[in-house]
């Protein structure tokens, strides 16, 4: 029984997010435990109060894609979409192309580009501070850590196997976009 509740509410996800989270279907049939556990990691993955959509999401990108090339990056391309970040903003993410955004919005994502790569950069982390506040900063560091966790459980259970073109919606039409990064 809990088990077809778990998948109920898989499906649903699904259908908000606009891909096929098989990973999860098979750790709903696997451990109703771990699929409890899981669950309980969303509310912190999603975390945002302070700072603004724009922001939030180009941290979320730019650790997703150090993750994955996948699903996972048009997840956060839907969820930033449907937050209304403008395209232009995800497609200059998506393409490595921080000289199209402002130079707020490219302070972001350097620092996020820093903070996946394992490295420091603590002037450009007290401009953040300064610009956001202590509370935006956490944002900020969770927007980074919880974005990297989905691809990484997903490809530790094997559902990471190939890559695929992310779709990046502006007004009535859609683009295809090549922004692949290997996993790992």
């Amino acid at each position: 029984m809990l088990r077809r509740f778990f998948h109920r509410q898989i499906d649903a996800r699904e259908k908000l997010l606009g891909v096929p989270l098989d990973y999860l279907h098979h750790m709903a049939d696997t451990s109703p435990a771990a699929t409890v556990k899981f669950g309980l990691f969303m509310p912190m993955s999603q975390h945002r109060k302070v700072l603004p959509a724009s922001v939030y999401h180009i941290a979320a990108l730019v650790a997703s894609r150090a993750q994955d090339c996948g699903t996972c990056v048009q997840i956060g391309v839907n969820v930033a979409q449907y937050e209304r970040v403008p395209a232009f903003i995800i497609e200059a993410v998506l393409h490595d192309d921080a000289d199209a955004l402002s130079q707020e919005l490219a302070d972001v994502y350097h620092y996020a580009c820093v903070m996946v790569q394992q490295q420091d950069d603590p002037t450009l982390r007290e401009t953040l501070r300064n610009r956001y506040g202590d509370e935006g900063l956490i944002e900020l560091a969770f927007a980074l850590a919880a974005a990297q966790v989905y691809p990484v459980v997903k490809r530790a259970l094997g559902y990471a196997l190939a890559c695929s073109r992310v779709e990046v919606k502006m007004q009535d039409t859609t683009i295809n976009t090549s922004a692949l990064v290997p996993a790992g």
